[in-house]
């Protein structure tokens, strides 16, 4: 009996799951592996901070997909992997081998890039963490009779800008966004940057274009020198591959990233898939947004059931869209929608992401509630 191991409850494995429980694979055995029962999914997260969802809102529950499926749910996180042995270690000391293995993980942030920020830093990812200490926060903010010191965040793309006024809006404390020298949102369409530019100085977030150097305590040091004072610091810079990848023996490009063919197969060992952030696609750039993430789901659950069948002929590639409708919260209930270089901003646009994001997660729960 052939053993595939799904490493990580990313987009692209929600959708193998539900392609999986369509249609088990026959002849296999099946593993899920994540540190977390749930997925917070990520496109609500600025809608979690800013009050306007509850965490069940934001969250699918994995084990009962699991089961759906036919697959064998297993909390924990990945510590270790031997491409050439085909040996997943886990950090609790359990080893699980493969005949095939897919990786959709997400990427990983470097807590030691930036001086003091293991210490005194509120980091995004992982997602779950940051909610827990998220929920710390809004407690402690909350017992204030007033607004309070600022509170600062580090990062000037999506998450960055998201959540700086997801935070502005829930507090109605001062904000300060350290976005670096290119601003905020400076991988977007220029249209895109000006709306966003507009919704942060309408909410009074302090845009700061200077790196940041380095935490302390109760502050954000800017490569100037200068301190910005802060109740706590929150980090949205852009992850990175986990470092236990560097010895696993698979082919990483320069950032550490698993490298892909179109098949989503690593290019170093066929018997390997990765998907979403972690994956380095050699015959395209690297995509800007999640969405690529969910609508490489369905080609990959065909290309591991052909891989378990022994059926390497015929497999799917996948070929993401060039552009893709792009929605980014702006912390009260509206949103900035953009296609390409074309951009707008309104309550109607929120109200349309709000629609999204809510089917995405209601289309698993519906799973899970089929008998």
């Amino acid at each position: 009996m052939k053993r595939l191991v799904l490493l990580g409850g990313g987009h692209a494995h929600l959708q193998v799951l539900r392609a999986f429980a369509r249609e088990p694979v026959r002849g296999a055995r099946i593993w899920l592996v994540t540190p977390s029962p749930r997925l917070l999914y990520s496109g609500m997260v600025p809608g979690l901070v800013a009050g306007h969802y509850s965490a069940a809102d934001c969250s699918i529950a994995l084990a009962p997909l699991a089961a759906q499926a036919g697959v064998e749910f297993v909390q924990g996180a990945a510590c270790a992997l031997d491409a050439g042995a085909r040996l997943l270690r886990l950090a609790d000391g359990r080893e699980l081998g493969y005949d095939a293995l897919s990786v959709d993980i997400g990427s990983a942030m470097d807590r030691d890039a930036i001086p003091g920020a293991r210490e005194h830093g509120l980091f995004v990812r992982p997602i779950e963490a940051f909610a827990l200490r998220l929920g710390e926060l809004m407690a402690r903010r909350a017992a204030q009779p007033e607004p309070g010191a600022p509170i600062a965040v580090v990062g000037g793309g999506a998450a960055g800008f998201e959540l700086a006024l997801a935070l502005r809006w829930r507090l109605r404390a001062p904000v300060d966004l350290v976005s670096g020298a290119a601003g905020p949102l400076a991988l977007y369409p220029r249209a895109v940057q000006r709306l966003g530019l507009r919704a942060l100085a309408r909410h009074g977030v302090r845009v700061h274009r200077a790196p940041c150097r380095a935490l302390h305590r109760n502050a954000v040091e800017l490569g100037s020198g200068e301190r910005l004072a802060c109740d706590a610091a929150v980090i949205a810079v852009g992850g990175g591959a986990p470092q236990w990848l560097g010895a696993s023996g698979l082919a990483l490009d320069a950032q550490g990233f698993i490298e892909t063919g179109p098949t989503l197969q690593s290019v170093s060992h066929g018997e390997v898939f990765a998907a979403g952030d972690i994956a380095s696609r050699v015959d395209a750039p690297r995509p800007r947004s999640g969405v690529y993430a969910v609508r490489a789901g369905p080609p990959l659950a065909a290309n591991l059931r052909r891989c378990v069948a022994h059926r390497g002929a015929g497999m799917q590639a996948y070929r993401p869209q060039r552009r893709s409708l792009n929605l980014l919260a702006c912390g009260e209930q509206r949103a900035i929608v953009s296609w390409g270089a074309l951009a707008a901003e309104g309550r109607w646009a929120w109200r349309w992401k709000d629609r999204i994001d809510r089917a995405f997660v209601a289309a698993f729960g519906a799973a899970q509630a089929t008998p």
